[in-house]
């Protein structure tokens, strides 16, 4: 063990962590989810505490053996190291002035290291004074969570622009297969199973703009701030110099804000992140709930898909199978909206200079990005890729149907076509028949107004 001190007192520490006092108090206060930071928010950290001690290097404040050290540390972690040294609880009070301060203490412990000191020799490399010079948890808590939040989207995008991409390879595949479209819950008219799959992955596309462009919004940081906005303990040059080593780290642009102060105090842009992710959610659950519709049965539902078999559905009924993974991303969205209320309740509740609620803004945020990313990643892997369409049955439906006699009203007129649907829903004939019987059409135009390209496209059937 050795002893650590802060203004409050005196702890021992053990010897093999690289956090300190300060870490050990907020471990000790926050026990609330039973989870630890996110990894990947570690390392957005180690970064902006890299490009801190560049800037500070740039004006000459910061000493030279000092922010080297600090910089290689903050190089270890970024790689993917001394990932375990952040024991904090991600919600947790004092606006994040404990993700702050492990990562300071990593950072220095680390440090004293490189140059040969002994952890805890903060007379040597401060905390306080080194790490966190010129710095704030109110700039750099916000700025890390942008860093990150820009980096899981990457991951989100990806998964999304997979999903659309295997949503539009079904469309071709499925161009030729027609089936009944419905609304209401009621047969309509005709569409193909290939338009339908591609009106999802349009959908799906829309929402990757929604967050692309969410996510570019929040590329204007707070750094130099310092505790309101106003700059104290922050010199000009450290300001302007911040932003371009940032963007150096992470190879991204971000830019200061016009209004520090104002980029302090307001957290709007995590709550248009949260949205694009909680309408995205909605597009998803959307599609799913159509997946498991056009799957049900199988005998007794519409049975018009076919979903890849992936456990058994019951401890009780053999033989039967659910379509669980399309539930199981119904259920990563409903906890995605879920966690947009917890993030808009903590965007409006910044008070005066600043938003203390931004660790439960960004737990949520982060959850939700990575639990998007995982459920969209498994729907394509263990669903959509393997996903087979019955044919017989879309036919089946489609004959049955008394909807296509929709596509005969611009050559009979509505009211005999009302008749033919009467008949059809009295007797239960197919329209064809009914038709050709009332010697209506010859058989062979009806046949060609009843085509997938003619019933399926923009038009009225020659």
């Amino acid at each position: 063990m050795r002893k650590e001190r802060d203004f409050l007192g005196e702890l021992e520490v053990p010897d093999d962590v690289y956090y300190g006092v300060q870490t050990l108090r907020a471990k000790e206060n926050f026990h609330i989810t039973g989870q630890t930071i996110d990894p990947d928010f570690v390392q957005a950290f180690a970064k902006v505490k890299k490009a801190s001690a560049l800037a500070n290097l740039s004006t000459g404040r910061l000493d030279k053996k000092i922010g080297n050290a600090l910089i290689r540390a903050a190089d270890e972690i970024i790689a993917g190291k001394m990932l375990d040294q952040f024991p904090v609880d991600p919600i947790q009070g004092g606006a994040g002035t404990s993700v702050n301060m492990n990562v300071n203490e990593v950072l220095v412990n680390r440090a004293l290291e490189i140059i040969g000191e002994a952890k805890g020799r903060y007379d040597v490399i401060s905390p306080n004074n080194d790490a966190n010079m010129a710095q704030s948890t109110n700039d750099t808590f916000p700025t890390a969570i942008k860093v990150c939040a820009s980096h899981k989207s990457k991951k989100l995008i990806a998964a999304l622009e997979r999903l659309a991409g295997e949503l539009d390879k079904k469309s071709v595949e499925y161009k030729d297969i027609l089936k009944m479209g419905r609304t209401h819950l009621q047969d309509a008219v005709p569409i193909t199973l290939g338009q339908e799959m591609a009106s999802y992955a349009s959908a799906v596309r829309r929402g990757i703009k929604r967050i692309k462009a969410a996510v570019d919004s929040i590329h204007v940081i707070n750094m130099g701030g310092t505790a309101v906005g106003t700059g104290l303990n922050a010199e000009p040059e450290y300001i302007k110099a911040v932003a371009e080593t940032l963007s150096d780290v992470t190879g991204e642009t971000f830019k200061t804000a016009d209004n520090l102060v104002d980029a302090t105090n307001n957290t709007d842009g995590f709550a248009d992140v949260s949205a694009s992710l909680r309408v995205t959610a909605l597009v998803l659950i959307k599609m799913a709930n159509d997946f498991r519709l056009m799957a049900s049965g199988p005998r007794c539902g519409l049975n018009e898909l076919k979903l890849p078999a992936r456990q058994p559905g019951s401890s009780i009924m053999p033989g039967k199978v659910n379509p669980v993974i399309a539930e199981v991303l119904d259920q990563s969205c409903y906890q995605v909206i879920a966690n947009d209320l917890a993030i808009n309740l903590g965007v409006e509740n910044g008070q005066f200079e600043l938003n203390v609620m931004e660790p439960v803004i960004s737990f949520n945020l982060f959850n939700s990005m990575n639990y998007m990313t995982n459920a969209v990643n498994t729907f394509v892997d263990k669903l959509l890729i393997d996903l087979q369409p019955n044919n017989r049955q879309c036919q089946t439906w489609l004959d049955n149907s008394v909807g296509v006699v929709t596509a005969l009203l611009p050559h009979i007129g509505y009211e005999k076509s009302a008749m033919l649907a009467k008949e059809a829903y009295t007797t239960g004939k197919p329209i064809r028949d009914i038709v050709i019987a009332k010697n209506l059409m010859p058989k062979e135009k009806l046949e060609h107004i009843l085509s997938p390209q003619q019933m399926t496209h923009p038009g009225i059937a020659e």
